[in-house]
């Protein structure tokens, strides 16, 4: 071997390293920067030219402005979905309205198949778009699936009509709703004695992005909120007015 063979290699440079690791770090931030504005934007995009695709078609030429303009208008057929879908809820408002969809109504519960899916989607749309409702107004911890293993569920009302007739007997019962991980839209709906759930102080914004980052995205718990709360996470002499209160100046701080 000749001295040619034995010599080392040089060592690289230790401002290289960090000039390198300083890139990646930037990359990095940016990424998360643009991550989400981009995912956003790309989501709010598809649904405005997936709503135009079925309404600007159905829209005609006399009144669509495409017909006169040498360019396509985003965003136009989603407006005239709002507009149309405003004064359906005008016309179902009056008593001529509402004589007409009970009518219609009646016809679709004459329909065997029809009247099953019709009245679970009028159900769902009810409860998901009613101001008045407390659905998913509180976030809390079960142990589920077995002891000593917990996980985030969004506690829907109280437990009410024949489950809870037949539940009487055991406990105050709650229905909660235990989402799964990344897709909070499925999951399984539970009966599960009032007793046996730990209310959270973070919202269900905040809960959602838990279960939705699969744990990565924690929202972080007010230290300064610690000598109010005992050790189920439940106020000791303070009203709940009070926490949140505190909460929202410690956001701010």
């Amino acid at each position: 071997m000749t001295g040619k063979d034995n010599k080392p290699q040089e060592a690289v440079a230790p401002h290289k390293i960090h000039f390198f690791t300083r890139l990646r770090n930037y990359f990095l931030t940016g990424l998360v920067i643009t991550g989400p504005i981009g995912i956003t934007l790309w989501l709010t995009w598809t649904f405005i030219h997936w709503v135009d695709g079925w309404v600007t078609p159905l829209v005609p030429r006399a009144y669509n402005p495409e017909t006169y303009l040498p360019f396509s208008i985003p965003g136009f057929g989603l407006i005239v979905a709002i507009l149309l879908l405003t004064i359906v809820g005008f016309i179902a408002a009056n008593f001529a309205g509402r004589s007409l969809i009970s009518f219609g109504e009646s016809l679709v519960g004459r329909m065997p198949l029809v009247r099953n899916l019709y009245s679970g989607l009028k159900q769902i749309f009810e409860t998901v778009l009613d101001e008045r409702g407390s659905t998913f107004t509180k976030a809390a911890l079960l142990e589920y699936p077995r002891r000593g293993l917990w996980a985030i569920v969004f506690i829907s009302t109280e437990t009410k009509g024949e489950v809870a007739h037949h539940l009487a007997k055991k406990a105050d019962m709650v229905s909660v709703f235990l989402p799964t991980t990344p897709n909070p839209t499925s999951g399984f709906l539970l009966f599960v004695p009032k007793d046996d759930v730990i209310e959270l102080s973070m919202g269900v914004e905040d809960a959602a992005k838990l279960v939705i980052s699969a744990g990565l995205v924690n929202p972080s718990y007010p230290e300064m909120l610690e000598e109010y709360m005992d050790d189920e996470g439940k106020a000791k002499t303070t009203s709940d007015d009070q926490i949140k209160r505190l909460q929202k100046e410690n956001e701010d701080a």
